[in-house]
């Protein structure tokens, strides 16, 4: 579509599932349905960074988006490894980083997939970006008299509403959100020893009475009708030097090179969007009243076909599948928990870390009891591996901030080149402005 825009709007999507053009079909539609796609004042542009290996998917899988979809939008950019490759080429060739910094950045991991989305985005100078993820849908789902009541979301829309008076916004979630499943407490494992062991792996947001008010509903998240009838953001304030976001249904402001930071996970572990909470002490962070549906069990793409069930499944702990999943997400939640405990209670971490060892020691046994599963134990085994690690990912937190500042004020001096004519280029006192908030 050859039109004149004002504002530049980036939509980013890290992927790995063969779900994607679904998903991405259901979006656009949303989009065109809220009036944005034929809004001459607002560019659309598509950011996909693929992985083949995460669902043994082909380079097709993502780019053979339908005709009729890439009408839509103003522009589309599918980011492989050749991709990440030339432009970590293009950074060492203009002496901007170096290889091993490059890698902190575009390495491995879903951190550096959000990078290189991230990266895209700002050297192609969107204004804003919108990450989505694959399992997420525009929707939202509440309940009432037992039933499933349903409802679109027009996510976009609402995010560029309130982006512009904002570092960051993010949206809320509903459906399967959590990993745990239903369980039916017993004399193996009582709820309090299953409480003191969630609470031992889990970050801080993690709040038992809501925990357990999912679990009774099957692990569904239902939307809050009240989040729902509101136009109101509300401004995200700080827990433990952390303002807690989500890493996707998330927009990010683009305008001040300065205010961004990218995102980091230890190596094997998730919490990227939990890492760059840290990061945003000085950022005014807002949630904006919009959900997304979370499928996380991938178990309900029909809904992007417009079937919607009356009544939502329970996740029960009655599957291999099912328990493999919370086993998953447990080893990730671990491998995450010593690095932001040491980022953000630096002064009683090692207290920490002993009563998370003697929580887990304690409870364990009774998991993997429960599960009938006794690599539940590892556990144990990657709390003390990730802990005497702690340090070590602590430095390349720190690096790939400082080195995501080199990037930036690359960027900058581009832009200010390009700028001087109409003298509105950045300040390019950027590092100071890239600290971790620890």
């Amino acid at each position: 579509m050859q039109r004149n825009h004002r504002t530049k709007v980036g939509i980013g999507f890290a992927t790995g599932r063969k779900s994607f053009q679904k998903v991405l079909r259901t979006n656009i539609n949303n989009w065109k349905e809220s009036g944005l796609v034929d809004n001459e004042k607002i560019s659309l542009n598509l950011f996909v960074a693929y992985d083949l290996d995460y669902n043994k998917t082909k380079k097709t899988d993502y780019t053979n988006v339908h005709a009729e979809l890439v009408e839509q939008i103003d522009s589309s950019m599918f980011i492989g490894n050749t991709a990440i490759k030339e432009e970590i080429e293009y950074l060492i060739r203009e002496n901007v980083i170096k290889m091993k910094e490059a890698l902190m950045i575009f390495g491995k991991g879903y951190a550096a997939k959000r990078n290189a989305v991230l990266y895209h985005a700002i050297k192609k100078n969107m204004d804003y970006l919108l990450f989505m993820d694959d399992d997420e849908y525009p929707m939202a789902v509440t309940h009432m008299r037992n039933t499933a009541i349903w409802g679109g979301q027009h996510v976009l829309q609402d995010h560029l509403q309130h982006i512009p008076q904002a570092d960051i916004t993010h949206g809320n979630h509903c459906g399967y959100i959590s990993p745990i499943p239903y369980m039916e407490f017993n004399d193996i494992m009582a709820e309090n020893d299953f409480r003191s062991f969630i609470e031992a792996i889990s970050n801080d947001i993690i709040n038992w009475d809501t925990l357990k008010i999912v679990m009774t509903n099957g692990g569904v998240t239902y939307a809050d009708t009240k989040i729902l009838t509101s136009d109101e953001a509300i401004e995200v304030q700080e827990t433990n030097h952390t303002k807690f976001i989500s890493g996707a249904n998330l927009c990010i402001n683009l305008s001040d090179y300065r205010r961004i930071s990218p995102f980091y996970n230890p190596p094997g572990a998730r919490g990227e969007d939990t890492f760059l909470s840290t990061c945003l002490t000085e950022r005014k962070v807002l949630r904006v009243p919009c959900y997304t549906f979370h499928d996380g069990f991938s178990t309900y793409n029909y809904l992007l076909e417009g079937v919607l069930p009356i009544h939502l499944k329970f996740i029960k702990a009655d599957t291999k599948k099912i328990t493999n999943r919370f086993y998953k997400a447990c080893i990730g939640w671990i491998r995450y928990k010593p690095l932001l405990l040491y980022i953000t209670q630096r002064d009683c971490y090692e207290k920490r870390i002993d009563e998370m060892r003697e929580q887990l020691k304690e409870n364990l046994p009774k998991i993997c009891s429960f599960f009938q599963r006794p690599d539940f134990m590892n556990i144990l085994i990657e709390l003390e591996e990730y802990h005497k690690n702690v340090e070590k990912h602590y430095s390349e937190f720190l690096a790939t901030q400082h080195t995501w500042a080199k990037i930036m004020e690359h960027f900058a001096k581009q832009h200010q080149e390009n700028n001087k004519s109409i003298g509105n280029a950045p300040d390019l006192n950027i590092k100071e402005h890239m600290e971790p908030s620890a």
